[in-house]
């Protein structure tokens, strides 16, 4: 699979998701464009362009009157590479938890069929420690200590991850 298409269905099933917390009047999250320019279009279709900036992160939106930020990340691997993150994308989401948002990771493990719902600061400090020679990736076991859980289909939600998030902000971690 090319490096454009990697996590296509995640992002599909994730589309599909909002669109029912939406329906269901449970929290309204858009998927974020990458701004592109234009150079070149035949009617709709486009034919030429640029990224004009990087984008900020995947998804973002309001849950329970809280804003929520979060990139959706999908790998083949029994890890998680920690260079499928790029830096504009911690840095967005540091400053959108500073500011009080709700920041994580949905990251998806395609060979075990698992989703995994990560809070930024957990995701922040592998990178850090990466940064300081540690490891690159994120064992695939740590998710089962670090992650706030397995996300799962439920109530007619696809990838029903709001049950985690409101664990989070229970738990006082969000």
């Amino acid at each position: 699979m090319n490096q454009g298409k990697r996590g296509m269905g995640l992002e599909n099933i994730i589309n599909l998701t909002n669109d029912t917390y939406l329906r269901k009047g449970l929290a309204v999250i858009n998927k974020r464009p990458t701004p592109v320019k234009v150079m070149k279009s035949k009617g709709t279709k486009v034919l030429s362009g640029f990224y004009e900036s990087k984008s900020t992160v995947d998804y973002d939106g309001v849950f329970k009157g809280r804003a929520i930020c979060f990139e959706a990340k999908s790998t083949g691997e029994r890890r998680f590479p920690l260079n499928n993150i790029h830096q504009h994308q911690m840095d967005y989401l540091y400053q959108a938890d500073r500011a009080g948002a709700l920041c994580f990771f949905l990251i998806e493990f395609r060979k075990m069929n698992q989703v995994y719902l990560v809070p930024f600061s957990v995701v922040q400090h592998y990178t850090e420690h990466a940064k300081l020679g540690g490891r690159k990736s994120i064992p695939f076991d740590d998710f089962n200590y670090y992650a706030a859980g397995e996300v799962a289909s439920g109530n007619g939600v696809p990838l029903d991850y709001l049950p985690l998030l409101e664990k989070l902000i229970r738990e006082g971690a969000a």
